[in-house]
């Protein structure tokens, strides 16, 4: 990396500074501005700094953080004739079980009526329910009981991963089950009824780890994933995960680096998942070190995707460490070996995108302003990627 450890540590405390003043975290006479993704990846960020430098106003923060996400998302938005929390329970109720009904994605516009015709492009600015985003702040809620050492938080991210299961994954005519890409606010209807490429791995990984975390906690929690785990499991089996757009990289990436280290503490046993996740990461990242798309001037890039995939080998440096640091359980696997050093060769990708973005003509462009807040909570999470990356 071009910058120091420490000028990177000190350029993610300004990011992450200027985003709680600016989307009314820390500063109360603005409106909160809260879309649940960038804010999954904020929380993970606000406890890195803490752990890094010992300053409780960055934990407050990811706390604050917390609260404000369900309070703002797990309710109905204020253009809507609905109110109250999307759960359909009553206030106190409500307070004690934010996510019991799912959580809103955030987006500027309301979703789409029952009665109102499919549009494309307009419904990405629509508003509804997203899977893969509910498992990042499931992976955010338990990352705060984690470092908390408090299992309300990893309590209410099983409480989300039961209704986002019982919402999105369902029966076809065979009695095959499916999932459906995007919901309606309350979780009654599809709004996008495709399938994710990712989002069963993404839930298998994440309730195994929520589970694992619940049992550190209780022998006997109060919430048991086996069902739903098993579910995603089965959705998983046969499918292929490789993929060319770098948010999609990194994501394979983090979760082998993920399921690696709850392989490691017994919180998952499918020891070949690992290897399945690094070796289909292999031809997106040789596409996109060979293409031009990360050549392009600023203004014809997406920064946020650039640096999932740059986060992403954050975490294969990790998964280094963590095979030194467990030989009697990886060092017998010469298939991680052998696609280690083949992944190791692409450190530069993620430098070279760290480094593009760290320019400052390069965050005055159109393309940067327009995504501001999800562009630089991600570039602060590549420059200190262990509140996100680290169980």
């Amino acid at each position: 990396m071009d910058m120091k450890p420490e000028t990177n540590m000190a350029f993610a405390k300004k990011i992450m500074a200027e985003f709680a003043a600016s989307t009314g975290l820390s500063n109360a006479e603005k409106s909160p501005r809260r879309y649940l993704w960038t804010d999954a990846f904020a929380v993970c960020n606000f406890l890195e700094l803490y752990r890094r430098t010992g300053d409780e106003s960055w934990r407050n923060l990811a706390l604050c953080l917390v609260d404000q996400v369900h309070c703002v998302l797990g309710r109905h938005r204020q253009d809507n004739p609905r109110s109250g929390w999307i759960s359909g329970l009553g206030e106190e109720d409500g307070h004690r079980h934010p996510t019991g009904g799912g959580l809103r994605i955030g987006k500027q516009l309301g979703e789409r009526g029952p009665g109102e015709p499919y549009d494309d492009r307009l419904e990405w600015d629509r508003d509804g329910q997203y899977y893969h985003y509910l498992t990042k702040w499931m992976h955010a809620l338990n990352q705060v009981s984690r470092a908390m050492e408090n299992p309300l938080f990893n309590l209410w991210a099983m409480e989300l991963a039961r209704a986002a299961h019982t919402g999105f994954v369902h029966v076809l005519a065979d009695g095959s089950k499916r999932m459906y890409w995007k919901m309606s606010i309350d979780l009654s209807r599809p709004l996008v009824p495709s399938m994710g490429l990712h989002d069963p791995l993404d839930g298998w990984i994440t309730y195994a780890q929520l589970q694992a975390t619940a049992l550190k906690f209780s022998k006997t929690p109060a919430l048991d994933l086996g069902p739903e785990i098993a579910d995603m499991r089965a959705l998983c089996q046969g499918k292929t995960w490789t993929t060319e757009d770098p948010l999609g990289i990194g994501g394979l990436l983090s979760d082998a680096y993920k399921t690696m280290q709850l392989i490691v503490t017994g919180g998952f046993t499918e020891t070949g998942l690992p290897n399945d996740l690094l070796e289909a990461s292999l031809p997106g990242l040789e596409a996109c070190s060979g293409s031009r798309s990360l050549k392009l001037p600023a203004d014809y890039r997406l920064a946020f995707r650039e640096l999932g995939m740059a986060i992403g080998l954050h975490a294969v440096e990790r998964i280094e460490g963590l095979m030194a640091q467990n030989p009697k359980l990886f060092a017998g696997n010469r298939v991680v070996q052998a696609l280690m050093k083949h992944l190791k060769r692409y450190a530069g990708l993620g430098e070279a995108i760290e480094a593009f973005w760290l320019a400052p003509q390069n965050r005055q462009t159109q393309t940067w302003m327009e995504h501001l807040d999800i562009n630089s909570v991600m570039l602060a999470t590549s420059l200190a990627p262990d509140g996100y990356l680290q169980l």
